[in-house]
């Protein structure tokens, strides 16, 4: 894993992932960029610390793209599909110096791009879950059916001899 202290610059959300840039101000770390920008164009898993604290713990990302000038280095990284609302908690840190650390994934880019398969919905505040599938059945409706039903017959195997 390389870890370097930069500038967390900005985030932002387009319609598929989130875009992190971070940047490294002048050239103190050269070998260390020499090893990111292999890896850009790549995926790559990201953890952030601040303060020596870890704020997202492990984040599977795109490294979209690793730009050099003579004042700095920006770095562009992408992360899909937020399951664990990891991204969001990133937010408050843009704009202050951080330690990330960056390391070769194990994913490919076709995997990380790969549409994932699931029932579509929302997490309400309360930890109820709504469906956006009509087809989805729900418990209410399995314990009616149950009802209606009667209790289940036993079959030959269940009969004492």
């Amino acid at each position: 894993m390389i870890n370097m202290n930069v500038l967390f610059k900005s985030m932002q959300k387009d319609d598929k992932k989130e875009i992190l840039k971070f940047e490294i101000k002048g050239s103190e770390d050269a070998g260390e960029e020499m090893e990111l920008f292999e890896l850009s164009g790549s995926i790559v898993v990201l953890s952030l610390k601040v303060g020596g604290d870890d704020v997202c713990g492990d984040v599977s990302a795109e490294f979209i793209s690793m730009q050099r000038d003579s004042k700095k280095t920006v770095m562009k990284f992408g992360i899909k599909g937020d399951r664990d609302g990891k991204a969001q908690k990133l937010y408050e840190f843009a704009g202050r110096n951080v330690e990330l650390g960056v390391a070769p994934s194990q994913m490919s880019i076709e995997e990380f791009n790969e549409p994932r398969e699931g029932v579509r919905g929302k997490i309400n505040p309360d930890g109820t879950v709504e469906v956006e599938d009509k087809n989805q059945v729900t418990i209410d409706e399995v314990a009616a059916a149950a009802e209606e039903d009667g209790p289940p017959m036993p079959s030959d195997d269940d009969l004492p001899l």
